[in-house]
């Protein structure tokens, strides 16, 4: 039997309809820490569209946690069950797809990858300042 969510985690099925019930968990957490939700929500869908689309088979869960540090700041990771790492494409001007980590990039303080104990997967994180 799977271990309940934490507090601030979501486990998102493989479905990418579960985008949008991303965004609106998103929006529920980040309200009750009145923080803006415009960036966290992109970050999210992005991060958690890439973890359905690339790193997980049919059967996985991606996993999304949201942490407020301290200071305010916003830790968001998506976990996935493979450690294939993602990276920042070359895309085309007229390309409607491979923007998602460029994006991640320009709106985060930092994001990066860290594997987990015994291969069994990844986390993706992401750092986002309190907007102004």
């Amino acid at each position: 039997m799977g271990q309940a969510p934490a507090e601030n985690e979501m486990v998102v099925k493989q479905d990418h309809k579960a985008v949008a019930e991303v965004r609106r968990f998103v929006r529920l957490v980040t309200g009750q820490w009145d923080m803006d939700d415009f960036a966290p929500c992109l970050v999210a869908s992005e991060l958690v569209t890439n973890a359905l689309r690339y790193a997980s088979a049919p059967d996985d869960n991606v996993i999304l946690r949201l942490i407020r540090t301290e200071d305010g700041v916003l830790w968001m990771e998506v976990q996935d069950a493979t450690y294939d790492l993602p990276h920042i494409q070359a895309t085309h001007v007229n390309s409607e797809a491979g923007r998602g980590l460029l994006i991640v990039d320009q709106l985060c303080r930092y994001w990066g990858v860290r594997p987990l104990a015994g291969n069994i997967g990844k986390i993706v994180f992401a750092v986002l300042d309190p907007s102004e």
